[in-house]
């Protein structure tokens, strides 16, 4: 069944130079033990972030409310120096989970971190006239592939970030996207990392 947008386009877009790392503050992933919905955050109790490239280096917690399940990272070390994690694709930067929010789209795989980030990219897609940001080098929405930016595919990306919008309200493993799969083609973090069980 196909899900249709739920707000109205915007006529104008305005690229205020929002970094993708920005969306990083809470990201839905699959949980590595039951294959649920599974939230990572900013670890409770450390020190927030000072500004948005901080979240790079930013402790982490995985967390399922279904299960249990809980992760711990911190930012790895190399030479004294703290290694900031690398976002995009379709696994989360800092536990390397599939992203919760996939579908497939145009004949490629649509991804989302959170319904924050969702709504961002709507708006993007959405609208008629984008005006861009001044420095556009790390800005997300100039960074975007071409394929999301092309009026021919408006229409198949608002109705793909609908179907991840209606997604992010559901958790049960059985909801889960096929395109939200385990694929273990990426490298991964050397971090530390460590899960347990029980409450969180």
């Amino acid at each position: 069944m196909d899900v249709e947008p739920e707000h109205p386009r915007p006529v104008r877009h305005h690229d205020h130079g929002t970094w993708l790392v920005a969306f990083t503050g809470r990201m839905l992933v699959v949980c590595p033990r039951c294959g649920g919905r599974a939230l990572v955050v900013p670890r409770p109790g450390s020190v927030p972030p000072a500004h948005a490239g901080s979240l790079l280096f930013h402790p982490r917690r995985l967390s399922c409310a279904a299960c249990g399940a809980v992760a711990d990272r911190e930012a790895g070390q190399r030479g004294g120096a703290l290694v900031g994690a690398v976002v995009g694709g379709t696994e989360d930067p800092f536990f390397r989970r599939p992203l919760w929010l996939q579908t497939r789209c145009a004949g490629r795989i649509l991804w989302a971190y959170d319904e924050a980030h969702v709504d961002a990219l709507a708006g993007y897609v959405g609208a008629r006239l984008r005006e861009r940001h001044a420095s556009p080098t790390r800005a997300m929405f100039a960074r975007l592939p071409a394929w999301m930016k092309s009026a021919a595919n408006r229409e198949q990306v608002l109705a793909g970030l609908a179907s991840l919008r209606a997604l992010s309200a559901r958790s049960a493993p059985a909801d889960r996207s096929d395109a939200a799969h385990e694929r273990g083609d990426r490298p991964r973090h050397h971090g530390s990392v460590l899960f347990r069980g029980g409450p969180h």
